[in-house]
């Protein structure tokens, strides 16, 4: 089988110095459902994650606990490993940097990069970043500290290892214009091509003293040195899959299909690592894919953010208002809510690549709204009904007719979106494509109304039309299974499949009355996804507690003016943020003649803009200008898309304009 039809998917690999947070579980359950999906399309997989064991941070850690680097990477890997099973992960492979098989890769990868004269001794004097484990120079600071983490550096002269990563420079710039898939999305491209092609790239310190740093993969060729983390950690994406020690089973599955990373370590997978492959005469993955971060009032989620949150709502008085950042930790909603409901979301709510605000209310929305009243609703009134009225059996297939037309072509439709958004990492565009055909199977069933059918003794329309809506939740459950395997598998179930074709294929998917004549459909004790309650606003109590603050009184309604509009006042118009934002990509929406969807950074933050100006701007005429929006809006959708903002554009007659600056300013700049 030709390379074409096999799809090898890697996360990063974890560092172990911590417990797994929110970041590593987007990560890792957009991998399992790319992986599904590509086994659902009959695709060979692989699937590769796993823990980074080495480095500064990791024996810091384990000098703090009493134990050795080994025992504390012993302890913590079995966090990650726990939590994949508990969230449905099916890797292929899981590897630790600490294992043999890795170790002895990475060292004859040095050896021999070593003896061609790839890697040469030199001394080295600048600034080192303990927490990052790296070295800048001194216009990489931002005020004295780290560009990554803007934390305190050391000044360091030592004598290290490097590896003559600048020589690949140009070469490296060529390949990333000649392969635009090879960095996605395309802004992120532009970020490396901008930091290639700004300055000289300088040679990569690959080593670290042992005086200082015991825990790594020894040098080969001098004792008296380990390997720099980084350079380490990269290989696992072919150490793991046979190079140098399995030619066969690494020819199968490199190039990477996809490697998944956060937006954060960009530079080191697009830069150090396709210039370590270059050195070593290797391909370079296809594809190398950053994701956005999930934003808790606009700011990363972390660890540290929720534990900061939660600090400050323990120590508040007990009447305080809690703490602006809420203080709830993501993961426990797969305990509250269910895996496949955490899994559903994250797919779902966030467009992959871009930065997604995640909040508890927006969570319950979402799944009272898409689970729960659509395809919850539509199962258990498909379910009752074929108990209820066919004895539990499912009807004989009929030749659809024209009532069954809009929910065949609805459900033909999401086959198609969900293929396509598998295929080009659009899953949250595939996903809302099945919830159409969810809703389009609810129209069905309502505008034919079994109830009435069974009431008026018209049996054989009643049959024909559970039949149908039976059918149309196969397709569902099948297209939902990457997403939610445990839900969807108990759905297929229930529909009377057999054990052995609950795990759907996509080419089954794509015909119709597939299901088996006369299965016997089971029962729902529950509902397949139980509404969640939504508490009501309750008014402030007022005994035993302090007396609320009167409102304030209204100001006096401001005067009309001479044409006749209500003028605001400076603090109405303070609630309005404005912002300067720079385009960085923009391509039309399918279907749609007027809508652009904008790709914008705005400060340290990237988000979308979907705006109706393609009548008047083209997509390739916008990146790169400095426009101004409305930066507190807030987000809608449209035609599925996720709106955050409003960009300010001045119109007269059939012209328009954007708002842009006059001259260069930095994205993010407040406007007012």
């Amino acid at each position: 089988m030709s390379k074409a039809k096999t799809f090898y998917v890697t996360t990063p690999i974890y560092y172990v110095n911590d417990k797994p947070h929110i970041g590593h579980a987007y990560t890792t359950i957009l991998a399992d459902v790319l992986a599904r999906g590509h086994r659902l399309l009959g695709q060979p997989v692989h699937f590769l994650t796993g823990t980074d064991e080495h480095g500064l941070k990791v024996q810091q850690a384990a000098q703090k606990n009493g134990v050795t680097p080994q025992e504390h990477c012993d302890r913590t890997v079995v966090r990650f490993q726990e939590l994949w099973q508990k969230l449905g992960i099916t890797h292929d492979d899981f590897i630790r940097t600490t294992e043999p098989r890795h170790e002895r890769i990475v060292q004859a990868i040095l050896q021999d990069l070593y003896a061609r004269g790839e890697i040469y001794a030199a001394n080295y004097e600048g600034w080192y970043c303990v927490p990052c484990e790296r070295f800048f120079t001194e216009k990489d600071l931002i005020d004295g500290c780290c560009p990554d983490c803007r934390r305190g550096v050391e000044r360091l002269v030592e004598k290290n290892y490097f590896f003559r990563m600048g020589k690949y420079q140009q070469r490296l710039i060529e390949y990333i214009e000649q392969n635009p898939e090879f960095i996605q999305p395309s802004f992120r491209r532009q970020e490396t091509l901008g930091f290639l092609q700004k300055q000289p790239l300088g040679d990569l310190c690959i080593s670290r003293p042992k005086a200082r740093l015991a825990w790594g993969i020894d040098l080969p060729f001098d004792p008296d040195y380990v390997t720099y983390v980084w350079f380490d950690a990269l290989v696992n994406y072919i150490s793991a899959v046979g190079y140098k020690s399995d030619q066969e089973q690494f020819a199968r599955w490199w190039p990477a299909s996809y490697h998944l990373i956060g937006k954060d370590i960009l530079t080191t997978h697009t830069v150090y690592w396709p210039t370590m492959l270059m050195a070593m005469g290797l391909e370079l993955p296809r594809t190398v894919y950053a994701h956005g971060w999930w934003l808790l009032d606009g700011e990363k989620v972390s660890k540290s953010k929720l534990a900061a949150a939660a600090a400050k709502d323990a120590s508040a008085p007990a009447d305080a208002a809690p703490a602006k950042a809420p203080s709830v930790n993501p993961m426990a909603m797969a305990d509250q809510y269910g895996v496949d409901a955490l899994r559903y979301f994250l797919m779902a709510a966030m467009s992959m690549g871009h930065d997604a605000e995640f909040s508890e209310e927006a969570f319950v929305n979402r799944f009272n709204a898409e689970l729960a009243n659509d395809l919850g609703n539509l199962v258990s009134r498909t379910v009752k009904m074929l108990h209820g009225h066919c004895g539990g059996i499912l009807p004989a297939a009929t030749a659809p007719g024209p009532a069954e037309e809009q929910l065949l072509a609805a459900c033909q439709q999401a086959v198609r979106g969900m293929t396509e958004g598998i295929e080009k990492m659009q899953l949250d565009r595939g996903i809302a494509e099945v919830i159409a055909a969810v809703r389009e199977g609810n129209r069905y069933f309502d505008a034919n109304k079994p109830w009435q059918l069974a009431k008026e003794g018209q049996l054989e329309r009643l049959a024909i039309v559970l039949r149908n809506t039976a059918e149309c939740l196969r397709v569902v459950s099948g297209l939902l299974y990457p997403t939610m395997p445990g839900k969807m598998r108990t759905l297929r179930l229930t529909l009377g499949m057999a054990e052995e074709n609950a795990e759907p294929v996509m080419h089954k998917l794509s015909s119709w009355n597939m299901l088996p004549d006369g299965a016997a459909i089971l029962s729902l004790p529950t509902p397949l996804f139980p509404r969640i309650p939504v508490a009501a606003p309750q008014a402030a109590p007022v005994c035993g507690r302090k007396k609320p603050a009167p409102a304030p009184k209204a100001a006096p309604a401001a005067p009309a003016t001479e044409e006749g509009a209500n003028l605001i006042t400076i603090a109405d118009f303070s609630r309005i943020e404005l912002r300067t934002a720079e385009i960085l990509a923009a391509e039309r929406v399918e279907g749609a003649d007027r809508l652009l969807r904008l790709q914008l950074q705005v400060g340290q933050e990237t988000r979308q803009i979907v705006a109706g100006i393609a009548q008047f701007y083209t997509p390739e005429e916008l990146p790169g200008r400095t426009i101004v929006i409305v930066a507190n809006l807030q987000p809608r959708e449209l035609r599925g898309l996720r709106s955050c903002g409003m960009l300010l554009a001045a119109k007269h007659g059939d012209q328009l304009r954007l708002i842009t600056t006059d001259g260069s300013i930095a994205s993010g700049a407040s406007v007012g």
